[in-house]
């Protein structure tokens, strides 16, 4: 324990040598962190495919800094929110707030008051819990991932349960916001990424018009298979086997890919699996324009317009 308490220790004066200006006390970021934590071990040891890390596994993959910044915006200090509202976008050179401005010209097209709107109220909604009692969205952050792609993918969910309730369907998961943009400090590697985005890119060229629109409705939308079926026309068990056949060659072409290139890392299909959702929502044969015209040849509306 002595450990322990040394460690939390250093990372905060480690944190606050960074970052002067957030004045948040220690006493209230060893609060959190041992909070966030003791979440932590109980998710993984409900979960019987996970490694059971304990404290200092899970502090040694601490993102330090995102996460003092997280804890200073849930203390509404307001240096904390300005640092944040300046924050560049993950391994891009724009802003996060212009990053999610492209998000909602995306999910809203011809839309700029709703765009400007969705981003707007976003940030009120991380001080929010879904429901009353729960705790704000922002409290679900961990720290064991970069904050900026987790913000994104929060608010991509956010929208897409909104527009799912608009069409009379369930939302999203609560338990889904921020999981799909799960990026583990082993599988952060620059390096690795851009290779992986190339032969992603080189992989998403060879798909047919057909399976763009099964993936741009699965994932761009999280449509069920059966809401997926119905759209197009099709028999749910085909949704499911085409599905799987993309996702099969997803897998091995660009695992052949990377091992090619040199891949020594363990569970490649997992680090594929977590760097696929952000590729692909940066994909233009999967913008909401290109989706509708796909659907539209078909006699068909896009899922927000039905």
């Amino acid at each position: 324990m002595a450990d322990f308490r040394v460690q939390t220790a250093l990372i905060y004066h480690f944190c606050r040598l960074r970052l002067p200006n957030l004045a948040l006390s220690e006493d209230v970021f060893t609060r959190r962190l041992e909070e966030n934590l003791q979440r932590l071990l109980t998710k993984t040891r409900k979960d019987s495919a996970a490694n059971n890390p304990d404290r200092s596994q899970l502090l040694q993959n601490l993102y330090p800094l995102d996460w003092f910044l997280a804890c200073a915006c849930l203390e509404r200090l307001a240096p904390a929110w300005e640092m944040l509202f300046r924050t560049r976008a993950n391994r891009t050179d724009i802003l996060l707030i212009d990053a999610l401005r492209a998000r909602a010209v995306r999910l809203y097209p011809r839309q700029p008051e709703r765009q400007e709107e969705s981003v707007t109220d976003f940030w009120g909604y991380l001080l929010v819990g879904q429901r009353e009692g729960s705790p704000p969205i922002l409290a679900r952050y961990d720290g064991q991932r970069p904050l900026v792609p987790w913000l994104l993918c929060v608010y991509q969910n956010k929208e897409l349960s909104h527009l799912r309730r608009e069409r009379g369907e369930v939302a999203l998961p609560e338990d889904e916001v921020g999981e799909a943009d799960l990026y583990l400090p082993q599988d952060s590697d620059a390096h690795w990424h851009e290779q992986f985005r190339e032969a992603a890119r080189e992989w998403f060229a060879e798909l047919n018009d057909q399976e763009v629109l099964l993936l741009g409705l699965r994932l761009r939308y999280k449509l069920s298979q059966r809401e997926v079926a119905r759209i197009l026309g099709i028999h749910e068990g085909n949704v499911t086997r085409k599905i799987d056949a993309v996702s099969k060659r997803c897998h091995e072409r660009i695992g052949q890919s990377l091992r090619e290139l040199g891949w020594t890392g363990e569970d490649l299909f997992g680090f594929i699996r977590k760097e696929m959702y952000s590729v692909l929502l940066e994909e233009p044969r999967l913008s909401v324009d290109r989706l509708a015209a796909l659907l539209a040849a078909k006699g068909k509306t896009m899922p927000a317009e039905s």
